[in-house]
């Protein structure tokens, strides 16, 4: 009889990966959180730009202050417009936004990468105090 537990135990213990257990929708929205959190944590930036585009931008799904994401063929593709803060080198600033972009998507939602387009669209300077 414990000969019979074991087969039986055996032939009903499938991996889970085997398994069809359902699908996973991941929102535009969410995706704009992580682009902008992500984008505002790194060195240099001040804050995300408007995003140009007007009132076809209010309708267009995919679209968040200052982030425009595209998904095609489990890819994601995006423009950030930022504000980037005074003396810093703006290339590497923009380098180190679509790195951590990248390793973002890929880690926190397991999509590929596709173009990570940065627009700087201004630079914070500090407001003179003297005036």
């Amino acid at each position: 009889m414990e000969n019979s537990m074991e087969k039986l135990s055996e032939s009903h213990s499938a991996p889970y990966e085997e398994a069809n257990l359902g699908r996973t929708t991941i929102s535009p929205d969410v995706l704009l959180v992580i682009l902008q959190l992500t984008t505002l944590h790194v060195q240099g930036v001040s804050r995300m730009s408007s995003t140009p585009g007007g009132v076809n931008r209010i309708l267009r799904r995919g679209t968040g202050e200052g982030v425009r994401v595209l998904v095609k063929d489990d890819t994601v593709s995006a423009d950030l417009h930022v504000i980037l803060k005074n003396d810093v080198n703006m290339r590497e600033v923009s380098r180190n936004i679509q790195h951590d972009v990248a390793r973002a998507i890929s880690t926190m939602v397991g999509m590929q990468v596709g173009r990570i387009n940065i627009h700087i669209e201004d630079i914070d300077y500090p407001e003179n105090s003297e005036a």
